[in-house]
């Protein structure tokens, strides 16, 4: 029962991560109202790790499905280790991206949470996180992940983290940054921040990790 709700819910982050994909992509508006930020149209809108970690999650989410068919046929077969660490990886980089959200910019936005909560964002920043993380700790807890795997989770955070870094030291002008490349306000106090950011980032990811893990994890 728990790996037919799996697939079916598997199947649910892939059409969700494939149509906010499309809406962000063409600038289709579904909701009005507020002050739209952290939105980007055509390719552009894949410098959010917001989008990064979503568009993650659905390959990985589109891949274990795949498999869940083929236990599904086959009650012999079992899914790779490999699929199940990416899996992990991608579970928690989404639910790092709900974490920033709620916690740091729905604080300092104009408009607050609201304006994070509209169009392509409503499912990239809550809906899909909400749907993995639950399906991960609900319906697919296994013991494949041992407790060195939980490094693996700094990755996409970590790559991710460089990119920004790069990005703002390439647009310095007079010691400071413009918010539109400085889009999530990491170093709009001084590029030193990114000293105090970076490692903050990675240490709140890998607190996430290991909770996702253990609640992931077969007693």
């Amino acid at each position: 029962m728990k790996l037919k709700i799996s697939f079916i819910l598997n199947v649910l982050i892939v059409l969700m991560v494939l149509f906010a994909s499309i809406v962000m992509f063409a600038n289709i508006k579904f909701m009005s109202g507020s002050e739209i930020v952290l939105e980007s149209t055509g390719i552009g809108m894949f410098r959010f790790f917001t989008v990064d970690s979503n568009f993650f999650m659905g390959i990985v989410a589109l891949l274990y499905s795949i498999e869940e068919i083929k236990i599904l046929k086959d009650k012999t077969y079992k899914i790779s280790r490999k699929l199940n660490i990416f899996k992990y990886m991608a579970t928690v980089s989404v639910s790092l991206t709900c974490f920033v959200v709620f916690v740091y910019l729905g604080r300092i936005v104009n408009g607050g949470i609201v304006v994070l909560l509209q169009n392509s964002n409503l499912f990239f920043h809550l809906i899909i996180p909400v749907t993995a993380f639950l399906t991960f700790v609900l319906f697919e807890r296994n013991n494949d992940l041992k407790y060195k795997n939980t490094f693996y989770c700094l990755i996409p955070a970590l790559v991710y983290g460089v990119f920004y870094l790069i990005n703002v030291l390439i647009h310095m002008e007079n010691g400071s940054v413009l918010p539109k490349y400085d889009w999530y306000y990491f170093v709009q106090n001084g590029v030193w921040t990114s000293l105090i950011v970076l490692p903050a980032i990675l240490f709140i990811t890998y607190i996430l990790g290991l909770i996702i893990w253990a609640l992931n994890h077969k007693k």
